[in-house]
């Protein structure tokens, strides 16, 4: 998730000070990764910059300067732009697994030792996060369940690809042997 956008959400709800912000993110959606202050007032920067926020009030009794940060129609239409626009899949995951058996084979490697230890790695997670939903409130379920139902699809795919991967061999030697002739 972007943090900028997370941001603007919470100013959505209300002005609030940069401290406020770091501890609603870290609330809301940070609870497994906490966003670091200087994330936080780089990207209330950034935002600044890009006229997404604007500072409501500065204040300064002793210690340092406190700005009570608001969000502004840009931000709020960009936001609501975001919020709207479907997310694409996560290509990434899949394509890195494909990545490496296809090299395995290249090298002579056997592909299906990587895909048991990344299946072996896939179960250890999916144990730590269904403990997780057992003692976690609703957001932690819901974020447990997302992470889970991704690592089952990345299960399935292991499996499907253990099954084809002798086919799978022979085609790629055979294009090499096509490219080397």
């Amino acid at each position: 998730m972007s943090a900028s956008y997370a941001l603007l959400g919470i100013l959505g709800r209300q002005p609030s000070y940069g401290y406020e912000l770091k501890r609603d993110y870290d609330f809301f959606y940070g609870r497994d990764k906490p966003l670091l202050f200087g994330q936080v007032y780089a990207t209330l920067s950034r935002l600044l910059r890009d006229k997404k926020i604007s500072t409501q009030a500065t204040e300064q009794s002793g210690g340092p300067e406190r700005k009570l940060y608001a969000i502004t129609e840009m931000g709020r239409t960009g936001l609501e732009s975001w919020l709207a626009t479907p997310e694409k899949l996560h290509p990434n995951t899949q394509t890195v697994l494909f990545i490496k058996v296809v090299t395995a084979i290249l090298l002579d490697k056997a592909p299906d030792e990587y895909l048991d230890a990344q299946r072996a790695a896939h179960l250890e997670r999916m144990r730590e996060l269904t403990a997780l939903r057992r003692k976690g409130d609703l957001a932690q379920l819901l974020q447990a369940d997302y992470a889970l139902f991704h690592l089952e699809a990345d299960l399935r795919w292991i499996d499907l690809t253990v099954a084809r991967l002798q086919t799978l061999t022979k085609e790629i030697r055979m294009r090499g042997v096509a490219y080397e002739g």
